[in-house]
């Protein structure tokens, strides 16, 4: 007999890492999986975001804890992995969505921020992956869910023009693709969602420059709300989506269409 629907999306007893999980849709997302029944260790470079995040949800009775952390420094990482292991015994869920952005034509952009823009939005997420699927591959089972972008699909003569950020989001889901490859015959799904726009403090800055275009071209023509991305999260988290993987899932109200 098949698994009830319910019990398809149910996380509970499941542990998640969420990466850049004191903002924006990392709080969205992480919320997700608590809502599914899912604990989770949330990790940031900033503790004091991170510490209010952790509070507001232990406050509506989330299993939760925090750990400051940067993406790009492979200590940081592992401790991460090595906090959470100790917490709850181990790691079945990871949300790469720690992310950063430099703006800037191709002809100006300085090489440190398109490092550092690498740094964080790829290797960062490769670094956390090989860390986290280390301890998967333990228990030949786990979700690693990249958070991508339709920046890593379609490009726009009318900018905004981030060639680092682009660049990483594009190598990201050729990192999703080969991660899958590697390791789906011994347990471990990978998938990426492509957010397009959403409200979040890396993307306010140029959703202005695309709404009125969205609200006109776009085929759900406005942008992306609170909640949205909860859906996918949770379905690619969960065993809902068991028979899946090296995919990725557009969000975007049919921008890419």
């Amino acid at each position: 007999m098949t698994k009830h629907i319910r019990e398809l999306f149910d996380l509970t007893g499941k542990t998640a890492i969420v990466t850049g999980g004191s903002r924006g849709i990392g709080v969205e997302m992480a919320e997700a999986l608590a809502e599914a029944g899912a604990n989770l260790m949330l990790c940031a470079r900033r503790a004091e975001w991170l510490d209010e995040t952790v509070a507001a949800f232990r406050a509506n009775n989330y299993t939760v804890e925090g750990k400051v952390c940067d993406v790009a420094k492979a200590d940081d990482i592992q401790a991460v992995v090595d906090e959470t292991v100790g917490k709850f015994g181990k790691i079945d869920i990871l949300i790469n969505n720690a992310g950063i952005s430099w703006g800037a034509m191709p002809e100006e952009m300085p090489l440190a921020q398109w490092q550092k823009v690498l740094d964080v939005n790829l290797t960062g997420c490769f670094l956390f992956a090989q860390a986290v699927g280390r301890e998967m591959l333990k228990h030949k089972s786990g979700s690693i869910i990249n958070i991508a972008s339709i920046a890593g699909m379609t490009s726009s003569a009318n900018g905004p023009f981030y060639a680092g950020y682009a660049a990483s989001k594009a190598g990201l889901i050729g990192l999703t693709r080969e991660l899958a490859a590697s390791w789906g015959r011994k347990g471990i799904r990978v998938n990426a969602i492509a957010p397009g726009f959403f409200h979040s403090r890396l993307a306010d800055a140029v959703i202005d420059i695309y709404e009125r275009s969205i609200q006109e071209n776009n085929v759900i023509p406005r942008v992306g709300e609170a909640g949205e991305l909860k859906g996918a999260t949770v379905f690619l988290a969960s065993d809902a989506s068991s028979y899946i993987t090296g995919q990725t899932i557009v969000v975007d109200g049919g921008m890419t269409v």
